[in-house]
């Protein structure tokens, strides 16, 4: 009997594609928007600089009669941050724009707009890592020595706040400087009464941390009372006068065995001859962050006059890698390589290479510090908090879009359709005092990729 079967006939079968496009992974935005907004005018270069006047110290003893006293050396402090252009596009053929199902120009917007705006997070958390105020949990002495058990508690964030106040760092919602005295008395303010705008330090956590701190008894029945009185976006809860935001572009690092990459000296190239080292870094490829950090190499030795060393980069997918090298086993260049970027300010420079590929370092290149490795199987969170005016972002041109869908004398039939975007800024760190982070490790430390 003959049977005619479906799969006989897949040639006639139109293959069905949703109009609605399915949702992206969400980013919580949060630590951007806690900054001071400062503009610099056109016209003024592309440096912001602001003072700060140091108080002047108090007197050591009472006067003598008829005999002034010598006084005092004002000083001030000049911070200052360089703005820089931020931007990036998308091309689309008109081909694709009239075969695909999908209005591509359209998406291409929308896909911008997120781009613009979590490049602006990440640029701010790269900022504030150049604080110096870190504690270590369980006061563990370097970002190298913390183990898997030491997660977030309650210690160190009363640590960090006791530090805040020690300093005198300003509070959002409070100590402003015509402030001088709490209000105590319950016909006061409304802010003072509304434990929405009681004064409080900021914290900004990986959202991994935050389930450590979830099983911490004292965040928990804290955090029970504060559920009611949310602030801030991706607010998880208040303790301590800090209020904690969760967000999932917290950076984080992950250490690995120098064997995770190899080195040979070579002879083509420009090192000169002495014992080198090597650490290796990789930046993911999404949000770019220098997430794996590799161990340092033991020492290579260039004999001759000049010469060269060979790398192949570690075979972990969804990582672009860094080669650092350095005389001392703490390298603070990047290496020159001709397997590196061809265009852009990191020409030729040993950047942006691919996965489990044979590169030559020839030369030392540009001043670059890596990240502090963790331990070989350890992956380390900041926790930032900080209070107001610690940092700031300084705009010199506002976020713009381009929008190109007409033909021009370069592109005459009008082949291409372009959605662009640009922004000229940079973040200053105001104050350093103002702000410090906790490093930790999580016990929900992501295995699933």
């Amino acid at each position: 009997m003959a049977i005619n079967y479906s799969t006989s006939f897949t040639a006639d079968v139109v293959a069905y594609i949703a109009n609605e496009t399915l949702p992206l992974a969400r980013r919580r935005l949060v630590v951007y928007r806690f900054a001071d907004p400062l503009t610099l005018p056109k016209g003024r270069g592309i440096q912001y600089q602001a003072a700060r006047w140091n108080r002047i110290p108090l007197p050591y003893a009472p006067l003598s009669e008829g005999v002034p006293p010598v006084g005092q050396t004002m000083t001030v402090t000049m911070v200052s941050a360089t703005a820089v252009q931020w931007g990036d596009k998308v091309t689309i053929t008109d081909v694709a724009e009239m075969t695909v199902m999908h209005p591509m120009f359209q998406i291409a917007k929308e896909l911008c707009t997120l781009a613009v705006a979590e490049t602006l997070e990440r640029n701010t958390h790269n900022a504030l890592l150049a604080g110096a105020q870190v504690n270590y949990v369980n006061t563990r002495g370097s970002r190298g020595s913390l183990v898997a058990g030491d997660v977030l508690n309650i210690h160190e964030f009363n640590r960090m706040d006791g530090a805040l106040e020690t300093l005198g760092a300003p509070r959002f919602m409070g100590d402003e400087q015509t402030n001088k005295w709490e209000e105590a008395e319950s016909g006061g303010s409304t802010a003072s009464n509304d434990p929405r705008g009681m004064p409080h330090y900021c914290a900004v956590i990986h959202t991994l941390c935050v389930q450590d701190v979830r099983e911490n008894s004292t965040f928990v029945l804290a955090s029970s009372y504060s559920d009611i009185n949310k602030l801030y976006n991706a607010e998880i809860g208040e303790l301590s006068g800090i209020r904690f935001c969760a967000s999932n572009m917290v950076p984080f690092w992950t250490g690995y065995a120098n064997t995770a990459y190899s080195t040979a000296a070579g002879s083509v190239g420009n090192l000169a001859g002495a014992s080198y080292y090597v650490i290796v870094t990789g930046q993911d490829t999404q949000n770019q962050y220098e997430s794996y950090v590799a161990a340092v190499s033991s020492a290579i030795v260039v004999s001759g006059p000049t010469g060269s060393i060979t790398v192949t980069t570690p075979t972990t997918t969804g990582y672009t890698y860094n080669v650092y090298i350095g005389t001392s086993t703490s390298p603070t260049n990047l290496g020159l390589s001709p397997q590196g970027p061809t265009v852009g300010p990191l020409t030729g420079q040993a950047t942006q290479l691919p996965p489990n590929t044979s590169i030559t370092v020839t030369g030392i290149g540009i001043a670059q510090t890596p990240p502090a490795a963790p331990a070989s199987g350890v992956t380390v969170y900041p926790t930032y908090i900080f209070g107001r005016g610690a940092y700031g972002q300084v705009v010199l041109d506002e976020i713009k879009y381009t929008y190109l869908d007409k033909a021009d004398k370069s592109d005459p039939h009008n082949q291409l359709r372009v959605v662009g975007w640009k922004v000229m800024y940079g973040t200053i760190l105001l104050n350093t005092m103002f702000y410090g982070r906790i490093e930790s490790t999580s016990a929900f430390t992501s295995t699933f990729g």
